[in-house]
């Protein structure tokens, strides 16, 4: 789209590069107010000194922004109805992403392996390479045989451990080998005390004897008396939430035994190479592959329970919220796992829940309240908001616990000390062992589920927010590009966002990003182009 003509009524001239370099420069709170019956005027605090400057486009979607007295910004859409591109706006997705239950390559899918749980049959399970990457052999404790458990011993460490709910210890008696507080193992695996079956078993340390006592850890009728401390089998406290809360072999044990509608106890062992050492990911697919045994990843039974599970709740009564955009009724969510609270701010009737325009925001402590620079996430809320109030109709879902995509506010405030010292935010991250991107969108889809949403139209330039909310069952009908000024403070960040995360901004193939104003365009500091394209 190219656009129409400029006016700039201003008493002092200003140059073309002057103006583009002021709007660089802009920095703090977006905030957006209707403009004419097809536009709107998005303002933005700063103390930069440009002139009134009037932007008007033409082409099929007529869209008009303004930068008044050096505080401006960039639209999104076309007008108060927030015009949808029905594609998805150059996102790399491929249709199946969309399938939570689509195991990752190379692995059996979650409900293969929960039928052959509920067989009576073992698994194996491999976590994260950023964990133990180890693989265990796993089965449900009440399907324990003598055959299974010299399996388990052969092909294992020999440490053979059953996972089991606080509630079922505490039934028997069993207690945490060390408090939770003085537990210094590497990733905090809950043991208990050691135990042996009293009835059944001799020494305790034979396939039929630590069978027994699997057998008995997993009956409800066995009391504590059932049990002699120390023993040869090692009970797990399962942390409640499972892997949705803990990405562990115990969690996934008790996790997979649940689903298939067994006793919530699990075996577990790890599985080790001819020479003692921990099997790693290509042995483990070969071991499978000679004992016909079923292999899953952690990470897609996260993604399976997250897609089934009751993640939020409601917690009350919506309350009516007057804001600086329009009255909105705001909704309280309460996460199950951790009592995280979220907040839902809806406007009008969400009737049938059909093309609903919504925005799933991740908390930004310093972007949303300080109105931080280095970021564009307060930007875009203020839009998203107003965009919302322009339609008349719509849901702006904050998730809280997101800050710094998931790694927290100090960890986010030492990356930016890496980024000032030359990092991007993707380096940063990496430099500190964290994760570039760990956010989660299944509470995000289910408060939209309650809400009575089914399809929406979506405010992102993030295609992982798309396919995470897609996962989930909603249906997106379109993408709204939420677009904001590109600053010096915020545009590197932006630019490594494109580059390596994949997100899509107001940007030509060659990834320079485009200035709206006057044709102007972002490369490595700034050049000037005629084509700019919203």
């Amino acid at each position: 789209m190219a656009f129409g003509s400029v006016s700039f009524p201003s008493t002092a001239p200003i140059s073309h590069v002057q103006r583009f370099q002021d709007l660089q420069s802009f920095g703090g709170i977006n905030h957006v107010k209707p403009y004419s019956s097809t536009g709107l005027v998005s303002e933005l605090a700063s103390n930069c000194k440009a002139s009134k400057l009037f932007l008007g486009t033409r082409g099929s979607f007529q869209t008009r922004a303004t930068v008044i007295s050096g505080e401006g910004g960039i639209l999104s859409s076309s007008n108060g109805n927030a015009v949808v591109a029905n594609n998805t706006n150059s996102f790399p997705i491929d249709e199946d992403e969309y399938d939570f239950d689509r195991p990752t390559e190379g692995f059996a899918s979650v409900a293969d392996a929960v039928e052959d749980i509920r067989q009576g049959k073992m698994v194996l399970v491999v976590d994260d390479e950023d964990r133990e990457n180890e693989g265990d052999l796993i089965m449900a404790a009440q399907a324990a045989t003598p055959e299974a458990m010299a399996f388990i011993v052969k092909h294992g460490t020999g440490i053979v451990c059953v996972a089991m709910k606080g509630d079922d210890l505490e039934r028997l008696q069993i207690p945490l080998m060390v408090n939770e507080k003085e537990n210094e193992e590497k990733l905090c695996t809950a043991f208990t005390v050691t135990v042996d079956a009293r009835e059944g078993t001799t020494t305790g340390v034979s396939a039929t004897d630590r069978a027994a006592t699997v057998l008995a850890l997993a009956s409800r009728d066995s009391k504590p008396y059932d049990f002699k401390r120390p023993g040869h089998i090692f009970p797990l406290k399962y942390r409640e939430g499972g892997v949705l809360k803990r990405a562990g072999h115990t969690e996934a044990s008790v996790d997979l035994a649940m689903l298939a509608g067994l006793e919530p106890v699990g075996i577990l062992c790890e599985v080790v190479d001819e020479d003692g050492s921990m099997a790693r990911l290509p042995k483990l697919r070969e071991f499978a592959k000679q004992e016909n045994l079923k292999i899953i990843s952690i990470a897609d039974l996260v993604r399976f329970r997250r897609k089934r599970d009751r993640l939020v709740e409601r917690a009350g009564d919506a309350a009516r919220m007057p804001t600086t955009w329009g009255p909105f009724q705001a909704y309280c969510y309460r996460s199950i796992l951790d009592g995280i609270e979220h907040i839902a701010m809806v406007k009008g009737d969400i009737g049938d829940g059909q093309d609903i325009l919504v925005r799933v925001h991740s908390e930004c402590l310093t972007g949303d309240i300080f109105g931080s620079a280095r970021c564009d996430c307060g930007n875009q809320l203020a839009l998203a908001m107003q965009l919302i109030e322009a339609e008349g109709r719509g849901v702006l879902v904050y998730l809280r616990g997101h800050e710094g995509r998931g790694i927290g506010l100090g960890h986010k405030l030492r990356a930016y000390n890496l980024q000032d010292a030359g990092r991007d935010t993707v380096e940063a991250n990496e430099e500190l062992g964290l994760p570039v991107d760990s956010r989660e969108y299944g509470i995000g889809a289910q408060i939209l589920r309650d809400l009575g949403v089914r399809t929406m139209k979506l405010m992102t330039n993030n295609p992982t927010k798309y396919k995470g909310l897609k996962g989930y069952g909603l249906e997106v009908s379109g993408r709204v590009p939420l677009i904001t000024p590109i600053t010096k403070d915020n545009k590197r960040y932006l630019e490594t966002k494109r580059a390596k995360m994949g997100h899509v901004y107001n940007m030509d193939v060659g990834g320079r990003f485009r200035n709206l104003i006057d044709g102007h365009e972002i490369s490595n500091g700034s050049s000037a182009s005629s084509d700019a394209v919203a």
